[in-house]
């Protein structure tokens, strides 16, 4: 026997688990054999998604503009518009048993379908870097409060290499070996904790009578909190096409997240009121770690965002997958994991004003995106397309009639709420706008109205008026 042939038959077994205890799927319609989430898997799965250093912070961002009775009112309403589409998206993929970016190629055509995977993969290998960021300047301040070790770098990689682990690993491992028996329990305990320790030492009265400093309208407050829920609305079906029934996967995935996401978002904007806490990440880990109890809180709150990231780096993959199904999925959460780490050592101290205007941009696209796949799947293909349609059947080019409403409603939402992260197109928007139809810009001032909703329901009619009805899919349901 050689000197590597142990190494070998070491590795050969470890890839012979991997598969057997974690397997991955590409694009295919999932076999019954591996459908295993139930409603209660996927509420796992999604009340732990829905908590995270970034949920605080994206409540953080409400407060002092609103005062808290209104913070709490835009959280309730952004909570229940942004969860009902994600769990019907849910719904979708488990009954066709496809990823999201599948589930638009009849609506968009199979080429059309690319360009969401493109600003998918964009929007997820961003969020990973933010997710990077966050956990790994948390990590360097505990380390560097506990033992002196300042390196931040050093804590980004190896939270890199977790998330990264955890992806190539996949959605049922992460789900049945490590959220149900450790993860969730970890999470829940530490969010308990550091909630009860606040409204201990806040004075409620005083904070709900305090009015907001104004500067954010309710309805892009609103904006703000359906922009992290539909931030997930493109790739909720890369999970939900594990479970076993349509009904029990919307019901998992939007109670869970709904819950996770109200709870995080006041409890962001309790420790701005209530604690004094400033807006960025590293502020609000300081408030927590004086408040709740020091820098073992503040790691094990870190346990708890390892699968927010795993989510983004497995999905990345599965996205470009619908454009290049014969790539290797462990080989692009690798290349993915690794383009978040680069871009998380390139974020700023303070990004807390890059995320608002990330997560509006991120609703201006996937809020009228979900309105035309809810009127062409939800009204005129009866809530089914079938695996031909979503395969073989698909529109091989760009279906026009469809990128139409969304361009509209793209435009529509953007017009009422710019967005400044990307300027040459707001300025540019603006120049047509106002300068050359001398209407309004921003539609109402201050962006008063928000977005979301004016956006979704230009892309919706126009769908209504421009999509054929469909005929029913031959596939038994």
């Amino acid at each position: 026997m050689t000197p590597t042939a142990p190494a070998t038959s070491v590795v050969e077994r470890l890839e012979e688990a991997l598969e057997r205890e974690t397997p991955h799927w590409g694009i295919r319609p999932v076999p019954d054999a591996l459908r295993r989430f139930s409603g209660v898997d996927l509420a796992v799965l999604w009340g732990d998604l829905s908590i995270g250093l970034l949920v605080l912070v994206s409540g953080a961002l409400l407060v002092p503009g609103l005062g808290l009775p209104m913070a709490v009112l835009a959280i309730v309403v952004g909570t229940v518009i942004g969860c009902v589409p994600l769990g019907l998206v849910a719904a979708a993929g488990a009954r066709d048993g496809v990823p999201s970016m599948v589930l638009f190629r009849p609506v968009l055509g199979l080429r059309g379908s690319y360009v969401p995977s493109v600003a998918n993969l964009v929007q997820l290998i961003g969020w990973t870097a933010f997710e990077f960021w966050a956990m790994g300047r948390i990590a360097n301040a505990v380390s560097t409060s506990l033992f002196g070790l300042d390196a931040t770098f050093l804590w980004m990689l190896v939270v890199a290499v977790v998330c990264t682990a955890l992806a190539l690993a996949g959605p049922i491992f992460t789900v049945r070996r490590w959220l149900e028996r450790f993860g969730v329990w970890i999470v829940a305990a530490v969010a308990v904790w550091i909630t009860v320790k606040v409204l201990a030492e806040a004075d409620l009265h005083a904070i709900w009578s305090r009015p907001g400093v104004g500067g954010l309208p309710f309805w892009l407050a609103v904006d703000l909190v359906i922009a992290m829920p539909i931030s997930w609305l493109p790739l909720v079906a890369d999970y939900s096409r594990f479970g076993r029934e349509p009904r029990a996967a919307f019901a998992g995935t939007a109670t869970g997240y709904a819950l996770g996401n109200v709870w995080f978002y006041l409890l962001g904007a309790l420790l701005v009121l209530a604690a004094g806490s400033g807006t960025d990440v590293l502020n609000l880990g300081t408030t927590i770690a004086a408040a709740a109890g020091g820098g073992v809180v503040l790691l094990a709150l870190l346990v708890g965002e390892s699968d927010n990231a795993m989510a983004n780096v497995y999905s990345s993959a599965v996205s470009v997958q619908n454009a290049r199904p014969a790539w290797s999925q462990r080989a692009l959460i690798v290349a993915v994991g690794a383009a978040g780490l680069a871009i998380a050592t390139a974020i700023g101290s303070d990004a807390a004003a890059t995320l608002e205007s990330f997560l509006l941009l991120i609703g201006s696209v996937f809020v009228p995106l979900f309105a035309v796949f809810l009127a062409d799947w939800g009204l005129r293909a009866h809530g089914r397309f079938g695996e031909r349609a979503l395969f073989d059947g698909a529109p091989p080019g760009l279906r026009w009639r469809a990128v139409l409403p969304w361009l509209v409603g793209f435009v529509v939402f953007q017009w009422c709420a710019p967005t400044t992260l990307v300027g040459w197109w707001t300025s540019g928007l603006g120049h047509v706008v106002h300068g050359w139809l001398g209407l309004p810009f921003p539609l109402v001032g201050d962006s008063a109205i928000g977005g979301s909703i004016p956006g979704f329901a230009a892309a919706f009619v126009v769908a209504l008026v421009v999509l054929p009805r469909r005929p029913a899919p031959s596939e038994p349901p």
